[in-house]
């Protein structure tokens, strides 16, 4: 079956009103009744700035990038797409066709 997965890159750190963004957003695609969603935290990464984020010493991590991973039907996902940019701004959003078994 046909699904869209919507893939979402943040920074650690980022937050809205004091509430870690990537928290935020999943109870975001929750409310909005998206089948499922991960976080998962990067070991090591960059983006369009060229600065490489990663774990330091003693596990200090200097902004390590997160990835938040949805896959639901076309409808909803596009639904909540103003949503999710609106929260987002200037942030990386990519979309995909999936199939799921």
């Amino acid at each position: 079956m046909k699904k869209l997965q919507v893939s979402i890159y943040l920074k650690e750190t980022d937050r809205k009103d004091d509430i870690p963004l990537h928290e935020l957003i999943v109870r975001r695609l929750l409310h909005s009744g998206i089948a499922g969603a991960s976080v998962m935290r990067g070991i090591m990464g960059y983006g369009r700035h060229g600065h490489v984020h990663r774990t330091r010493l003693f596990g200090v991590s200097d902004d390590r990038p997160i990835v938040i991973i949805a896959v639901d039907d076309h409808d909803r996902i596009l639904a909540f797409l103003p949503e999710l940019k609106s929260l987002l701004p200037g942030g990386l959003i990519t979309i995909t066709e999936v199939e799921t078994l």
